[in-house]
């Protein structure tokens, strides 16, 4: 009896597995029947369809933008990390940089050549020129390695005590990643030129400065001087998304926190002139300068300069550091604390800051080594606006200083609506609007009689040309 139970118990699981076996094959008929269609049809097919490329891309984009704030808050954290690190070197001896910085801005250099070419200068130029139709420098100045070398040896410029900003470098890496990332998508080459670059160059100067809405005039003004309505919402949308991957990590703050200073329409008013021609007259004076340089200087001195490019980044350093001793180490780094504290009205600052700030910028950026102007621009602007002040003693001074950035600004970049819109968004300060829109572009008509044509955009043009040249 027992053996008969056994045989039927086994009967009964052999027609148990067997059913349950016809039944899992037919229900994975009709995925054996999707992979046959699929079979007979090319991958790039499916790939394409509408549906999948639309998803694809918004990934791509919303991707993208994260990755870019998560790149401005990371250089802007090891960026202030080297900073206080030199100013630890220089409580130990204001001499130290006679050594240290001609040392440093040589050793960058040789990095940048042998190991980044393409990532020296603001990178601003960079990302104009791989716009160009000639896709000349496209794949070296927005490759992910490129990207990865412009934060690294910003932040050992800024260790070193050069007088550079991290707001340029981070736009040569929001237009790195989202190209970089545009080609899982295999976007069409319109797309990858007016939407992914100057989405990401836009995103980066919203995520630096926590401005969104001067990261959108950025696009427009700066990067491409011209719109287009089909690019409108990528360029928004990756803007939001890095400003909010910013706020998410660091809070949602003003970069020069909160003014109230506002001007009386009237007599107080001459003070906007005044600013917008000295701002812009000094800021033309600042391009044409670099963008000479950059051209070549005649004599024996530029052929020297051209040829030992390590040598004149240690000559540069050694200035910088005389500078600094001549502005009791005033003029390193980006000039953030300085600008806030003259801002703040509790500044000790020289009253030649402003010009010194500026000769800071200048031998920094023709050294060859990697780093933004915009900073270290404003910081120079806030004291050149600190000397106006002392001719208009009716007139705040706090206002004088905000006029004096966006005039210098304005000057330096030639595009006022950027100019005024950033300023406005950094102090959290509308009631200087008027005032701001009116100060930039008094400056940028000044700026234009000296240096006809807008610094960025002429680097742009002589790096499409010569991509070998150190100092764009």
């Amino acid at each position: 009896m027992g053996r008969h139970r056994r045989i039927a118990w086994f009967r009964l699981r052999y027609y148990l597995t067997k059913a349950a076996l016809r039944y899992i094959m037919n229900a994975m008929r009709p995925l054996y029947l999707i992979r046959e269609f699929l079979k007979t049809r090319s991958d790039s097919t499916i790939l394409e369809t509408p549906l999948v490329r639309d998803w694809k891309r918004r990934l791509v984009f919303w991707t993208g933008a994260i990755s870019v704030g998560l790149a401005a808050i990371f250089l802007a954290v090891f960026a202030e990390w080297a900073n206080r690190l030199f100013h630890k070197m220089l409580a130990l001896s204001p001499y130290l940089p006679l050594v240290v910085t001609p040392a440093g801005l040589a050793l960058i250099v040789v990095v940048t050549r042998n190991f980044f070419p393409g990532s020296q200068g603001s990178g601003i130029p960079q990302t104009i020129a791989s716009l160009d139709p000639s896709n000349v420098v496209r794949e070296r100045v927005l490759a992910l390695h490129i990207a990865l070398g412009k934060i690294m040896l910003t932040v050992f410029g800024l260790f070193f005590g050069a007088s550079v900003g991290r707001e340029g470098p981070t736009v040569q890496i929001g237009a790195s990643v989202m190209h970089s990332l545009g080609r899982f998508a295999r976007f069409p080459r319109h797309d990858v030129e007016k939407g992914l670059i100057l989405a990401g160059a836009a995103a980066g100067v919203a995520a630096a400065f926590n401005t969104p809405l001067a990261g959108i005039v950025f696009a427009i003004e700066e990067m491409s001087r011209s719109f287009e309505e089909h690019n409108s919402s990528t360029i928004l949308m990756t803007v939001i998304i890095a400003g909010i991957t910013s706020i998410a990590l660091l809070g949602n703050y003003s970069y020069f926190g909160h003014t109230s200073e506002s001007l009386a329409f009237g007599k107080q008013w001459n003070v906007v002139i005044a600013c917008g021609m000295a701002g812009g007259f000094l800021g033309g004076s600042f391009s044409r300068f670099l963008i000479e340089v950059n051209k070549g200087l005649p004599g024996n001195f530029g052929t020297w300069m051209k040829s030992n490019p390590v040598a004149f980044a240690a000559v540069c350093g050694f200035i910088l550091a005389l500078i600094g001793l001549a502005s009791n180490s005033t003029s390193y780094g980006s000039g953030y604390s300085e600008a806030k504290s003259l801002l703040d009205g509790k500044s000790v600052l020289p009253e030649s800051y402003g010009l010194l700030k500026m000769a800071a910028t200048a031998v920094s950026y023709i050294s060859g080594i990697p780093g933004g102007v915009m900073a270290p621009t404003l910081s120079a602007g806030a004291g050149f606006g600190a000397n106006i002040a002392h001719f208009f003693t009716s007139v705040p001074p706090g206002a004088t200083v905000i006029l004096g950035m966006v005039a210098y600004f304005a000057g330096v970049t030639q595009a006022p609506i950027t100019a005024f819109v950033i300023i406005m968004e950094m102090t959290d300060n509308h009631e200087m609007l008027l005032p701001l829109m009116s100060a930039a572009f008094i400056a940028n008509l000044c700026s234009k009689l000296i240096c006809p044509s807008p610094l960025f955009h002429t680097m742009a043009v002589n790096f499409i040309s010569r991509p070998e040249k150190p100092t764009d």
